[in-house]
């Protein structure tokens, strides 16, 4: 992946009026490069997607051992007990409010609001 030396924009590969022929052309400024190398004509229909992401875990099994979670009393819905560590996510846009999620103290169910 090469870019520009003017703006700093990724440089894409574009064909020329001539047969298999490629340029490296920046699409903002209209800067041109010729290809270092002539494999890099041969490459230039393949399509890289990126990769996703693993789901992100919130809190690990370690963070529940240490136990330095802020507590509110709150009855868990699964066994009763009124104590529940609490913590914040912003889950969604930017522009709209935090998901609180709760955990139980005593077995551990985790369940969520949305505030």
């Amino acid at each position: 992946m090469e870019f520009c030396s003017d703006c700093g924009s990724r440089l894409e590969p574009k064909k020329t009026g001539s047969g298999n022929s490629f340029v490296l052309c920046c699409s903002k400024c209209g800067y041109t490069k010729e290809p270092i190398d002539k494999k890099a004509e041969a490459r230039t229909g393949k399509v890289i997607e990126p990769k996703p992401t693993e789901f992100m875990t919130v809190i690990t099994e370690e963070d529940k051992k240490i136990n330095t979670m802020q507590t509110i009393k709150m009855k868990c819905d699964k066994c009763g007990h009124n104590e529940v560590y609490v913590w914040q996510v912003q889950t969604r846009g930017g522009d709209e409010a935090s998901t609180q999620f709760m955990r139980c103290t005593k077995c551990g169910h985790t369940f969520r609001e949305y505030t």
